[in-house]
């Protein structure tokens, strides 16, 4: 079997049909074949490295706390929220509402400021404290904050905002490559009460736009360029353009990080380089209380449009640095390497508010782990002496193309726990990971959470608990996982079961609703399964009570550790003048997990000439390079029921090669199914031999450089 027919006939997971309204199209047939796969027996003892010193140090410690944080919840939070957070005024109630309500909150009346937590606190303490290590794009481009420089960057960046008039409420967008203002402006609005909406420096303008008008920003904060890779990303430009779609934004801090040319509106654009130096150093901290918003995130959703998750204040917080200093083990002094962009919640969490919660020195990385050379990671981990490690598996996958040798050449003796975050890691990236990164000396954390909850809800414990290759183990303090059947939405109790993953109470980290949408946050969550939380993802929880991630199980996928609606882009498809309809599905990756597989319906009298770059270039200009289709289909037609609904789940088993289709009988077009597979397996063919090429050419390219040397 040649190897790309044996990639794309891996199982894939459970069916994505819309939770909201097509509840009983969810099958658990796949996801039985995928739980068929896990390495359920492999079973990895804590080493010996982390057993000494843990913040959780045995099995039964972590029981025990777990256990607590159930049956004595208020009590449990209420003690740690004293312990970690500086409170102005303490809370009056630790929790209130619940998820059947879908009203809740957390630390009633508490008023605290985020920033005062991340910053003030350690700046009076450890001035000297290294706060920010930021790397650029290149190894030999870094910079090191103190405590002390970043409470100086950050108010003299909260003053310039108050300057256009930013106050308490107002949301202010943050469009900025991994450089220390991202920081500084994220710290800045939480000083003085403003609400940051930090968006991807890879989004389209299109994308931005919609950001923008949805938070109705009147400020936004962005950079000539970035560099990524060593190329050049102009996000001036990508601002401009963006700034024609909607009429919201009044006034545009700009940083020029490059002596490129770059557009200057006289009148909107200021200069951040020259406006920064003159503003004071000091300025005082907002009274915020528990629950006042804190920022906005913007995810994919099944509708196509996204949803800004709110999270507020106390709650996020507290569980972002908890989450921190259980799940990675962390230690005063620890250096915390978190590879994450901070256009995601993993960047928002694990790089900034954990870790800075914590008083911790955190690692702001511009670069990618391949560039300039598959050394860049170990090489920093070696400059810097970094002890966690926290990357993706689409990054594992890509530098395990690389070899052994890689890791081999750096000193990687400090690291002592390495995760991995996204997607739920492959078991031979997880091995490779542990044994050429973690010298079979580290603990694997592969860390299960969402945008929603805030931080992680699923992991291992350094220490306490065993691993397994691809398992995401055990549940955090106070988050209950349920297993659910999603015909009957009832609790499937006792161990090895699988069904769809949900939650039966609420955490502090949890996002408290969608901005100006709050009947979406309860439609998407809390109704599907009433009294449950529900994730989205399939689950499956083992003998052992170990639970894994089947996969997704709504209309969204998970394309290199992030979340990309299948509606929003059959909407960016859908925008060429010569496609009248289009359907997406996901399918195994070995790289990025899941790959963009489309299929569109022409116009009667369109071209196909060109078209599917066309479609490429369409999407990469509604939404971004992220959502790129790796395979693109132009088909005579679509199968689908009687009520015209498309049957997405046939498509993808087309797409995985599978000639097991399951019952048919509901379709009104049998007839398109020979020509839809045999269009499939063509296209395939098509795209693997040019990705061979490519690489042939890459390696041939490679011994020429070598041999020049």
């Amino acid at each position: 079997m040649p190897s790309w027919e044996r990639d794309l006939g891996k199982a894939c997971v459970v069916d994505r049909g819309s939770p909201n309204v097509e509840r009983s199209d969810l099958s658990l047939e796949e996801t039985h074949d995928a739980v068929s796969s896990f390495p359920v027996s492999e079973v990895h003892d804590p080493p010996p490295k982390n057993t000494s010193r843990c913040n959780v140090p045995s099995e039964s410690m972590y029981k025990h706390l777990y256990w607590r944080s159930l049956k004595d919840a208020d009590n449990f939070w209420k003690e740690r929220a004293l312990e970690k957070l500086r409170w102005f005024q303490p809370f009056t109630k630790t929790q209130h509402g619940s998820l059947k309500d879908g009203d809740i909150s957390w630390f009633l009346n508490g008023k605290l400021n985020v920033c005062d937590n991340c910053v003030d606190r350690w700046a009076e303490q450890y001035p000297q404290r290294v706060a920010l290590i930021c790397e650029g794009d290149n190894s030999d481009e870094s910079q090191v904050v103190t405590y002390r420089e970043l409470q100086d960057q950050v108010c003299r960046f909260a003053n310039l905002l108050k300057s256009l008039d930013v106050r308490k409420g107002d949301i202010v967008t943050i469009y900025l490559p991994m450089i220390p203002e991202i920081v500084y402006a994220m710290l800045a609005c939480a000083r003085i009460g403003a609400v940051h909406s930090v968006v991807f420096a890879g989004f389209s303008a299109n994308s931005l736009a919609e950001r923008l008008e949805d938070a109705n920003s009147r400020v936004l904060i962005t950079a000539t360029n970035g560099l990524r890779g060593g190329r050049v990303v102009r996000l001036k430009a990508v601002v401009d353009e963006a700034l024609k779609l909607c009429s919201c934004v009044q006034h545009v801090v700009l940083f020029r990080k490059s002596a490129d040319p770059a557009s200057f509106v006289d009148g909107r654009d200021l200069s951040g380089d020259d406006l920064l130096p003159q503003m004071r150093p000091y300025c005082p901290l907002e009274t915020m209380d528990s629950e006042d918003l804190l920022f906005i995130l913007y995810t994919s959703g099944s509708t196509g449009k996204p949803k800004g998750v709110c999270h507020t204040t106390a709650g996020y917080l507290l569980y972002a640095a908890l989450t921190h200093e259980y799940i990675f083990d962390y230690h005063p002094g620890d250096t915390f390497g978190c590879m994450a962009d901070c256009g995601w919640i993993t960047g928002h969490s694990y790089t900034v508010y954990g870790p800075l919660c914590n008083g911790a020195s955190t690692i702001l990385f511009q670069g990618t782990p391949t560039y300039p050379n598959p050394g860049r990671y170990w090489e920093l981990v070696q400059k810097w002496k970094v002890t966690q490690l926290y990357t993706s598996p689409t990054a594992i996958r890509a530098l395990m193309q690389h070899g052994d040798e890689w890791p081999k050449k750096y000193d990687l003796s400090t690291l002592r726990v390495i995760g991995s975050v996204g997607e739920p890691i492959n078991p031979e990236a997880w091995r490779w990971y542990f044994t050429n990164v973690g010298r079979s000396q580290c603990s694997v954390v592969d860390t299960y959470w969402q945008t929603e909850t805030g931080g992680h809800v699923l992991a291992p414990f350094p220490g306490a608990t065993v691993t397994k290759p691809g398992c995401a183990m055990v549940p955090f303090f106070g988050v209950e996982p349920a297993i659910v059947d999603p015909q009957s939405g009832e609790e499937k109790t006792g161990n090895n079961v699988c069904g769809v993953l949900c939650i039966k109470r609420s955490w502090p980290g949890m996002c408290r609703t969608v901005h100006r949408a709050h009947k979406r946050l309860l439609n998407t969550y809390l109704t599907p399964y009433p009294g449950f939380y529900f994730t989205g993802d399939g689950a499956y929880r083992d003998a052992d009570g170990h639970y894994w991630i089947t996969g997704r199980v709504d209309d969204t996928l998970n394309v290199s550790g992030h979340r990309l609606s299948t509606a929003e882009i059959e909407h960016a498809l859908v925008q060429h003048p010569s496609i009248v309809e289009a359907a997406v599905v996901g399918v195994p990756h070995d790289v990025k997990g899941t790959a963009v597989f489309c299929f569109v319906i022409l116009k009667a009298d369109a071209s196909e000439e060109g078209i599917v770059e066309q479609a490429r270039a369409q999407v990469r200009k509604e939404i971004g390079p992220i959502a790129t289709p790796d395979f693109i289909v132009v088909a005579p037609g679509l199968p689908k029921t009687q009520s015209g609904k498309i049957m997405r789940r046939l498509l993808r088993k087309l797409c995985c090669l599978d000639t097991n289709l399951g019952d048919t009988t509901s379709l009104c077009n049998a007839e398109v199914i020979n020509s839809l597979r045999a269009l499939v397996t063509e296209t395939v063919l098509v795209e693997r031999k040019k990705q061979m090429a490519a690489q042939n050419s890459r390696t041939s390219d490679k011994r020429t450089e070598n041999s020049a040397k």
